[in-house]
């Protein structure tokens, strides 16, 4: 396949900057900088360039976080428009490059903050430095979900309980809330994303990372994006376009930063552990008034969930009457037909939350899954080419269940190294030698036995984790390791009772959607009888969906569209069968409020 290479000077010009600002091209983007200019006679220069004003998104404001707009991914799809014909040189799809002297992937708080990082280092330098943000979502901040995030409603109260079936038995917090904020972290990552344009990143919505590429060294020189306009049977529409673009922060579980991980024997590296894994499942609720009391901050422990699984719930009052309620469950259950979603359903008629949720409204609902493998798990971040950062490495504080924070500061972290390897002859390994010496990594150390203490447990859990908490202060002279990994802690169905949830009200509990499948065989042959369909119940979206055939034999039907980019399904499956795979760039959640 030929490639048509266009060579962008970090220095503007009116061809750069209109090329970046059309679209319905797809990119190469490397991260490595080319010798070949861009020579093509043949090509007449597009119309004079957009305004700039268009590209700028937000004013540096606290102010935008009542109004905000999404960032419109029209405005950023890279490519040429109207002049693909011209370059084709041969029958094969012509794909075009782009090239910056760093692209991140994924405008999560990681990436977002890696990319201000760099821009300010390239104005206290005073050098010239592109960079390009990617991210699959349509809007900046559109896949993002979290519990809480400071910035607007400061936390007023910090309140943790252990449930039991009717009652809710308050406990010391060990969450340490004061000073905090709460507020949606979708629009903390808009606010970002402003920010970032305003120092002169350029950002792409709506770009999907597919495929990692390499030199004949070796080394990562970028990213290709996942072809648009395929039919569902794999043939090419009229508008399929080719291209590629470039990652780095893809968050928990990214695609491409696990092939990296286990190409370049990353966890090995250092000795790392398996990384272990959550669904997070979360709803939006805006509130009766009188029940609304902003910074309100509660985590739960204990039921829904049996003894042997470890999880909790959260509640947090935002503004505008609105409340975040969620519930993570790891993904190490033992129980094949424990439906994450059907425990989160009956958490809300908990009598303690049953209350608060009683004569409001759902307005959102989402789901992800998060990194709980914290300090044994985080593997060497430096590979040939580049690093990983954020929730791809998985700097998550489990027991505050905090990790917006950390990864926004391992994101600075690489920036600094990466500036100094392309301006100040280091390399990358600096990241990973700053990383060390960080509170990161004083955070994490502290925290690393209250994960793995619940292996034991929920009580053992408890008494284990409250003695390192509160007594000995994460100096224990030993590291807990986790146990199995997620996928082979699943049992075999023939060892457990199915369970009978309840049937939604349709008030506060409700039915929903499932995920995708590498193999539709291993289902009906494998998954049901065997693990009597565990993915019809770790999907919160009900991607999976046993329907009877012609023969009246279960039958999986996948309900792609449902999709919530949520990774359980990869994590838990039994038989490793699923692979999740990005989709078109713009598919999946749209969250504004999560």
């Amino acid at each position: 396949m030929h490639r048509f290479l266009v060579k962008l000077s970090s220095s503007s010009s009116p061809f750069s900057n209109q090329l970046r600002s059309l679209k319905n091209q797809r990119l190469i983007l490397p991260l490595l900088p080319s010798s070949k200019p861009f020579t093509s006679s043949s090509v007449s220069p597009p119309p004079s360039p957009l305004n700039a004003s268009n590209r700028f998104g937000y004013p540096y404001s606290a102010d935008l976080f009542r109004n905000l707009s999404p960032l419109n991914p029209n405005s950023r799809i890279l490519g040429v428009n109207g002049i693909t014909s011209s370059r084709c040189i041969s029958s094969e799809a012509v794909r075009e490059s782009i090239e910056y002297d760093v692209l991140i992937v994924g405008a999560g708080p990681a990436g977002l903050s890696a990319a201000i990082r760099l821009k300010q280092l390239s104005q206290e330098k005073n050098i010239d430095l592109s960079v390009c943000v990617v991210e699959k979502g349509a809007e900046v901040g559109g896949h993002i979900i979290s519990g809480n995030a400071p910035i607007e409603i400061p936390a007023s109260s910090d309140k943790f309980w252990f449930l039991t079936k009717d009652r809710a038995f308050s406990l010391p917090s060990p969450f340490d809330n004061k000073g905090n904020y709460v507020i949606s972290l979708s629009q903390l990552v808009r606010w970002l994303g402003g920010k970032a344009e305003e120092l002169g990143t350029e950002i792409y919505p709506g770009f999907s990372a597919s495929e990692v590429l390499f030199d004949a060294s070796d080394k990562v020189v970028g990213i290709a994006t996942k072809d648009m306009g395929i039919s569902k049977d794999g043939s090419k529409k009229e508008n399929f376009q080719p291209g590629r673009v470039t990652l780095f922060a893809e968050g928990c579980r990214g695609s491409l930063s696990e092939r990296i991980i286990k190409k370049y024997k990353l966890r090995e590296e250092v000795n790392a552990q398996h990384q272990t894994y959550a669904l997070g499942i979360k709803e939006v609720w805006e509130i009766d008034e009188s029940k609304h009391n902003p910074g309100e901050v509660i985590h739960t422990l204990g039921w829904p969930l049996d003894p042997k699984t470890y999880g909790g719930s959260f509640l947090y009052h935002m503004n505008d009457r609105q409340v975040a309620l969620g519930l993570v469950v790891a993904l190490n259950y033992h129980n094949p037909f424990l439906n994450p979603y059907e425990e989160f359903q009956k958490l809300k008629h908990h009598p303690a939350i049953k209350g608060i949720l009683e004569g409001g409204t759902v307005l959102q609902y989402g789901a992800r899954t998060l990194n709980e493998g914290g300090f044994q798990s985080i593997p060497y971040p430096v590979f040939p080419g580049g690093a990983i950062i954020g929730c791809s490495a998985g700097f998550l504080n489990v027991p505050k269940i905090k990790g917006t924070h950390t990864a926004m500061k391992s994101g600075m972290l690489a920036a600094e190294a990466a500036f100094g390897a392309l301006h100040e002859g280091l390399n990358m390994n600096t990241y990973w030698d700053n990383l060390r010496d960080s509170w990161v990594w004083k955070e994490l150390y502290a925290a690393r036995n209250y994960r793995p203490a619940f292996e034991y447990g929920l009580l053992p859990g408890l008494a284990i984790s409250a003695m390192e908490h509160y007594v000995l202060k994460g100096k224990v002279p030993f590291t807990l390791k986790h146990g199995k990994a997620d996928h082979e802690a699943t049992d075999l169905a023939r060892k457990w009772t199915p369970i009978v949830y309840p049937k939604p009200d349709g008030v506060l509990s409700f039915d929903v959607p499932t995920s995708l499948y590498r193999d539709p065989k291993i289902p009906e042959k494998v998954n049901f009888p065997e693990y009597a369909a565990p993915e019809s119940r770790y999907c919160p979206a009900r991607v999976y969906e046993y329907i009877e055939d012609e023969e009246g034999k279960p039958k999986l039907q996948i309900n792609a569209q449902n999709c919530l980019h949520c990774k359980a399904c990869d994590i838990k499956d039994p038989k490793q069968n699923i692979e999740w795979t990005v989709p078109e760039g713009g598919g999946g959640p749209a969250y504004s409020l999560m």
